[in-house]
C-alpha cells in the first residue's frame, strides 16, 4: 500500500527519534544538512510530482541535530543523507569505528564552492589572504585547504588569521573582523549579487583540480543500501526525475521548492536555481554520476595531509543504484 509523504521540521524529528531503517515499516528516512534550498530542490520536485509515490516508497525528510546526519544514517536512524565529500572522509577514513556510510550520488557534478571577501579587503587571488583574516568552520580540513592554496599561490599560510566564526549571514561577517569566509556560490554569492555587494570570489575547484571534489553528496545506510538494492534503486529513480526535471524547468521547480518552504526568499531561490540548472549536472554523463579519479584524488590528499587514518582510494561511493 503507498503512502504519503511527510516533511517533518528539526524538532519533531528529534521528538520521533527520526525513526529507524532496522524497521520495516515501508517509510524512506531523509535527512537534509541544512534547511531546504536548491541543493535539495530534487528532492522537493520528486515528492511534490509524486514520483516516489509511484515507485511505493512514502518519504519523512527531516533537518537533524547539527552535524549528526551521518552518525544517524550510520546506526541505521535514517536511509539517506545529504551531506559533503570532505565531510564524509573522516567519517570512513578511520582504522576503528568507521561509520557504514556511502555515497549513492552527487548533487552537484563540480564543485561550485569558494572564498568570498569584500571587494576592499583586496582579495583577489589566494596569496592575498596573507595577513588576512578568515573565518574558519574549525575543522582540520578547512585549515589544511586554506593553507593548500595559500601556499600553493605563493602566500605565507602563518599570517592568515583563523578566526573561529559559525554565523550563518556570511555578510554579517564581512562587515566585522573578517576579511574571508567560505561560501557556496550558489547561496551566498547570488545572495551577494541580489544585495549588490561589490565582493570578490576565489572559485576552488578552478583554481585547482584537486579541490574539485563532490560537494554536496547523498549517501546512504552501506548496509541497508547493499541488502535492499531495489528499494535503493526505487529511490534513485525518483530522486534522478526530480533532478532532471530541475534542469529542465528551473523556474517550475524553485516555484515547487518555495512551496515546501515558503520562508525563502523568492528572488534568491528563482536565482539560485537558474545558476544550477548547468551545474547538476554538469559535464557527468547522467545526474548524480561520480567520478573514481576526481572522488579518489581528494582522498588522497586528505591522506598525505594526516586528515584520514587511512587511505581510501575509491572507496566510499557507488554508481550502481543511479538508473
Amino acid at each position: 500500500m503507498k503512502r504519503k509523504v511527510l516533511v517533518l521540521g528539526l524538532a519533531v524529528a528529534i521528538m520521533l527519534g527520526v525513526g529507524s531503517c532496522g524497521r520495516d515499516d515501508g517509510v524512506i528516512r531523509v535527512l537534509l544538512d541544512w534547511t531546504p534550498n536548491t541543493n535539495h530542490t530534487g528532492l522537493f520536485v520528486a515528492l511534490e510530482k509524486g514520483w516516489f509515490y509511484d515507485e511505493g516508497l512514502s518519504l519523512v525528510i527531516t533537518q537533524p541535530p547539527e552535524d549528526n546526519a551521518l552518525v544517524l544514517v550510520a546506526a541505521q536512524r535514517a536511509h539517506f543523507a545529504f551531506t559533503f565529500q570532505e565531510q564524509m572522509g573522516p567519517a570512513i577514513g578511520r582504522v576503528h569505528d568507521s561509520l557504514p556510510i556511502t555515497a549513492v550520488a552527487a548533487i552537484i557534478s563540480h564543485n561550485t564552492s569558494g572564498i568570498m571577501s569584500l571587494r576592499e579587503s583586496g582579495i583577489q587571488r589566494p596569496a592575498d589572504l596573507s595577513g588576512k583574516s578568515f573565518a574558519s568552520w574549525d575543522i582540520p580540513v578547512v585549515t589544511a585547504i586554506i593553507r593548500h592554496i595559500v601556499e600553493s599561490d605563493g602566500g605565507d599560510f602563518s599570517s592568515v588569521r583563523m578566526v573561529p566564526n559559525f554565523a550563518t549571514d556570511v555578510f554579517s561577517a564581512l562587515q566585522t573582523d573578517v576579511d574571508a569566509v567560505w561560501i557556496y556560490y550558489a547561496w551566498d554569492g547570488i545572495a551577494g549579487e541580489i544585495k549588490g555587494i561589490e565582493f570578490d570570489y576565489i572559485d576552488l575547484g578552478t583554481f585547482d583540480s584537486l579541490l574539485d571534489f563532490y560537494t554536496p553528496v547523498l549517501v546512504a545506510n552501506t548496509n541497508w543500501a547493499f541488502a535492499n538494492p531495489e528499494t535503493v534503486k526505487a529511490f534513485m529513480r525518483a530522486v534522478s526525475k526530480g533532478y532532471n526535471f530541475a534542469i529542465e524547468n528551473p523556474q517550475e521547480a524553485a516555484e515547487i521548492l518555495l512551496r515546501h518552504a515558503p520562508e525563502l526568499d523568492r528572488e534568491l531561490i528563482l536565482r539560485s536555481q537558474e545558476f544550477l540548472q548547468t551545474r547538476y549536472q554538469g559535464s557527468a554523463e547522467r545526474w548524480g554520476e561520480i567520478d573514481a579519479q576526481r572522488w579518489g584524488r581528494f582522498f588522497y590528499w586528505m591522506y598525505e595531509q594526516d586528515l584520514l587514518e587511512v587511505n581510501i582510494g575509491t572507496g566510499g561511493f557507488t554508481n550502481e543504484f543511479l538508473p
